[in-house]
C-alpha cells in the first residue's frame, strides 16, 4: 500500500515507522526541514519537505500514486484542506484526518464530512480517543490496559501479576481445568521485555504483565483470579485542565452521578473556563507539583489521580506524589516511549501513550482485509484484531485444533449472533463470525490474509 503522511512529528512519526516495518511505500511531508531529516535518517521511507495542504507540495510527495492520505500535523484546518485537495485534484480513495477542536465534531455538523462537501473517510481526534482510554481504565481499575470489542461484548484487558496473584506458576491448561466455566483466554505475556503468546505448559510468574480477552461480563471474575479486586473509582483528582482533562470530566459526570472530581489547572484563565464548563466537578486552580494542592485536593483519600497534562515529567511526578500522599491508584499520560518502562518502579498504576492511541486508529482503516478494530500492544510489538471471517477464509468450517496456527498468534474469542463463544478445540468458525485475535507484530500479515477476500468470493 502506498500511503501519504503530511505531519513529521510525533503522530506522524510513529505511523510511518509502523507502516514502513511493513514493507508498505510510505511517504512524509512536513515544513520542518530537521523532522523530514530525523525521519529519513532513521526509517525507510521517502521524506519531503514542504505544505502538506499545497497541490504542488502533494504532488511532489507522490500524491498521484497514493492508496491513502494521513494527514496528522498540528493544525486541523491544514490537515481538512490536504484531504480535500487530496480528493479533488487526486482522487485519493481514503482520507484520515486528525482533527483536535471540538467544534469541528460536534454531530450537528456531521454533514460537513459528507462525499459532497469535505469528504474525509475517517476523522481521529486524540482529546476523545485518549478520554476514552483514560475513562475505560478508571472503570476496570485492576487492569492497565482496557479495550472492548464486538460492540462491547468481548474485552482485552492487561493484567499484572503481583506477588498476591494467586494463579503464578500455574499452567495454563490446569487453569482450564480449576476453572472450566471461565470465559476467558491468556493470550500474550510480556515478560522481561519480551512479549510472547504462551503455550498450554507455559505459566505466569511474578512481574508479568499478562493480556486476557475475555467475555465483558466476565472481567470482574477475570481480574479477581489474577488478584485484583480494585473497586471502581468514585473519588477522582484530575491534574491537568486541558481538552483530554475536560473530556474526562465531562464524561464522568454523564457517566457516573456519584463521582467526586476535582481537577488541579495551573493557568487561572483556564481553571475559570473550565469551571464553567461543568456541573459538579471542583476546579482547583494551583500547580499539582506542590504538596499543598494535592493536600487541598483531597490527594490522600483519593481513590484515583489522573495526570493529563501536557508535560510528561509533570505527570510521572505528580503521580509519585500523590501516591505516596496515600492515594490508592495514579495514572499518567505520557508521550515519551521510554517513561513506561520504568513507571512501575515509580508506583504508577497505568499509563496512557496518546502516540500509540493514534496509531491503533489508523491501523485499522491500513489493515487489509476485512479488519474492524485493531489496538496495539507494546508499542507496536502486538495487536489485538477484530476481524469479519469470509465464506473463502481458510478459518472457516474446520475445527479449531486442525487449523494448525503458526506460533504468534492465538485467538481469543469469536463473537457470533450476539454470543460470544470462547475458543476450543472443537469450534468451527463460520462465516460472518467477528474473531477477536491477538497477534505479534511479525505475524500480522498472516492474520490480514486470513480475512482477506479472494477472487472466488466474486
Amino acid at each position: 500500500m502506498r500511503v501519504l503522511i503530511c505531519g513529521a512529528g510525533q503522530v506522524g512519526y510513529g505511523i510511518a515507522e509502523r507502516l514502513a516495518a511493513e514493507d508498505n511505500d510510505v511517504s512524509v511531508i512536513d515544513t520542518k526541514r530537521e523532522l523530514i531529516d530525523i525521519i529519513r535518517d532513521n526509517l525507510d521511507v521517502q521524506g519531503f519537505v514542504g505544505h502538506g495542504a499545497h497541490p504542488d507540495a502533494l504532488a511532489e510527495a507522490g500524491i498521484e500514486q497514493a492508496d491513502m492520505i494521513v494527514a496528522v500535523t498540528l493544525y486541523d484546518e491544514v490537515n481538512m484542506i490536504a484531504c480535500q485537495v487530496a480528493h479533488s485534484l487526486f482522487n485519493v480513495p481514503t482520507k484520515i484526518a486528525r482533527v483536535r477542536a471540538q467544534s469541528y465534531l460536534k454531530p450537528h455538523w456531521s454533514d460537513l464530512y459528507s462525499s459532497n462537501n469535505m469528504p474525509i473517510d475517517v476523522i481521529i481526534s486524540p482529546e476523545v480517543e485518549v478520554g476514552e482510554m483514560v475513562l475505560r481504565r478508571l472503570a476496570v481499575p485492576g487492569a492497565f490496559d482496557t479495550v472492548y470489542f464486538a460492540g462491547g461484548e468481548v474485552v482485552s484487558i492487561g493484567i499484572h501479576c503481583t506477588e498476591d496473584c494467586p494463579v503464578v506458576d500455574t499452567p495454563l491448561s490446569q487453569l482450564t481445568e480449576l476453572f472450566p466455566d471461565l470465559r476467558a483466554v491468556v493470550v500474550g505475556i510480556q515478560r522481561d521485555g519480551r512479549l510472547f503468546v504462551p503455550h498450554s505448559s507455559d505459566s505466569m510468574l511474578i512481574g508479568d504483565d499478562v493480556f486476557v480477552i475475555c467475555e465483558r461480563g466476565q472481567v470482574a471474575r477475570t481480574l479477581g483470579l489474577f488478584g485484583h479486586e480494585e473497586q471502581v473509582a468514585n473519588r477522582v483528582i484530575i491534574a491537568g485542565g486541558g481538552n483530554i482533562g475536560l473530556y474526562v470530566a465531562r464524561t464522568l459526570e454523564e457517566r457516573n452521578r456519584t463521582a467526586r472530581i476535582k481537577i488541579i489547572e495551573r493557568s487561572h484563565d483556564r481553571a475559570v473556563e473550565v469551571a464553567d464548563e461543568l456541573r459538579r466537578t471542583v476546579v482547583l486552580n494551583g500547580n499539582s507539583l506542590e504538596r499543598e494542592v494535592l493536600t487541598e485536593a483531597g490527594a490522600a483519600a483519593a481513590d484515583t489521580l489522573v495526570a493529563l497534562s501536557n508535560d510528561d515529567e509533570v505527570n510521572v511526578i505528580t503521580c509519585v506524589m500523590a501516591k505516596q500522599m496515600g492515594c490508592r491508584r495514579t495514572m499518567a499520560l505520557i508521550n515519551n516511549r521510554s517513561y513506561p518502562d520504568f513507571s512501575d518502579t515509580l508506583g504508577i498504576d497505568a499509563t496512557v501513550n496518546p502516540r500509540s492511541v493514534t496509531v491503533s486508529k489508523v491501523l485499522q482503516h491500513v489493515r487489509r482485509g476485512r479488519i474492524r478494530l485493531v489496538h496495539s500492544i507494546g508499542d507496536g510489538r502486538a495487536e489485538v484484531i477484530e476481524a469479519e471471517a469470509l465464506e473463502t477464509s481458510p478459518l472457516v468450517g474446520k475445527p479449531l485444533k486442525e487449523l494448525d496456527l503458526p506460533d504468534g498468534i492465538r485467538i481469543g474469542a469469536v463473537y457470533r449472533d450476539d454470543t460470544v463463544l470462547v475458543p476450543s478445540g472443537s469450534l468451527q468458525i463460520r462465516a460472518g463470525d467477528r474473531v477477536i485475535i491477538f497477534a505479534l507484530a511479525e505475524r500480522v500479515r498472516e492474520v490480514e490474509q486470513m480475512f482477506r477476500v479472494s477472487l472466488e468470493f466474486f
